[in-house]
């Protein structure tokens, strides 16, 4: 018997479509080969407490727990995207809490996202590091590697800072529609001159601007919400732009506050986002409807 998907709440237009409920569940109804690309952040497994729903992956028992519910969205999303297209997976490794699990150290997060993706039959395409300040993430996290204290206590326990990552996956078979990119005119969307693919290139982004987010603010629940971090835009620019045409359909099955639909519609793309928490939905369906009005409003100008 088919399991029957609850969707709390949607908004379908022309440039997006933004489903309210389990990012599984939800999926499932999405049809085969519908993503042109796939651009998400997964939940940072005990980093952070998103809410207190208990379909939030994040609220997983335990570690494994948390993989097996997340290979049966990876599942899904191998079938939803396109052959031969990208899915690009934004992460960072994650500390190891000595109060939970009796010592000091990094779960190897990345690393473990890269086996998944490759069980469920993507292709490892490559990566990218994102580089942080250190001092920023000392002052925000207060994390004893990082601080000068411990330098001067026992070094052995101090330890470079955590960047970020984004790793780009391969469906199997064939891309059918090519991304195309030119370097004459600057002023058409696909411009990809020779000195800006040096720099997407690069093993590490060093320019990504860590303050150009979405406002975020009035997506806070007092009732459960512990943490919100809004993917940089910069980052998700960088990527449809390399990585898809206009035109093209994007899918984020985290979509937390809208940053990949607000950037895909942006960018003259379509969007396709699916969010569990009720007050992230509100607040991106809110900031794209915006966007679209603001589109609209510029058209009726010329």
């Amino acid at each position: 018997m088919k399991k029957e998907v609850i969707i709390k709440d949607q908004v379908i237009n022309e440039e997006f479509a933004y489903y309210c409920g389990d990012c599984v569940e939800v999926s499932m109804g999405i049809p085969d080969n519908k993503a042109d690309i796939i651009i998400y952040s997964p939940p940072f497994f005990e980093l952070y407490v998103y809410s207190d729903d208990e379909k939030d992956m994040n609220n997983s028992a335990n570690y494994s727990q948390f993989k097996e519910h997340y290979a049966f969205l990876l599942k899904e999303l191998k079938r939803i995207l396109k052959p031969g297209r990208v899915c690009a997976v934004h992460c960072m490794d994650l500390p190891i809490q000595k109060g939970k699990e009796g010592y000091i150290g990094l779960r190897d997060f990345s690393g473990d996202i890269i086996k998944m993706h490759e069980e469920a039959g993507f292709i490892y395409h490559s990566r990218t590091t994102i580089w942080k300040n250190p001092v920023t993430e000392m002052q925000r996290t207060k994390a004893l590697g990082l601080l000068h204290k411990t330098i001067k206590k026992d070094s052995a326990m101090s330890r470079v800072g955590i960047p970020d990552y984004v790793l780009f996956f391969r469906n199997e078979g064939e891309n059918e529609v090519p991304i195309t990119h030119q370097d004459k005119d600057f002023s058409k969307p696909d411009f990809l001159p020779v000195d800006l693919w040096q720099k997407y290139a690069s093993p590490v982004w060093m320019d990504i601007d860590y303050s150009r987010t979405l406002q975020y603010r009035s997506g806070r629940d007092n009732n459960d919400e512990k943490h919100i971090t809004p993917l940089q835009l910069d980052t998700i620019e960088r990527i449809l732009h390399l990585y898809s045409n206009e035109g093209e359909v994007i899918f984020s099955p985290f979509g937390g506050i809208g940053s990949e639909g607000f950037e895909a519609i942006r960018m003259k793309r379509k969007a396709i986002l699916i969010e569990l928490k009720d007050s992230y939905f509100n607040l991106g369906v809110k900031t794209l409807k915006s966007l679209v009005d603001e589109k609209k409003q510029v058209l009726t100008l010329f």
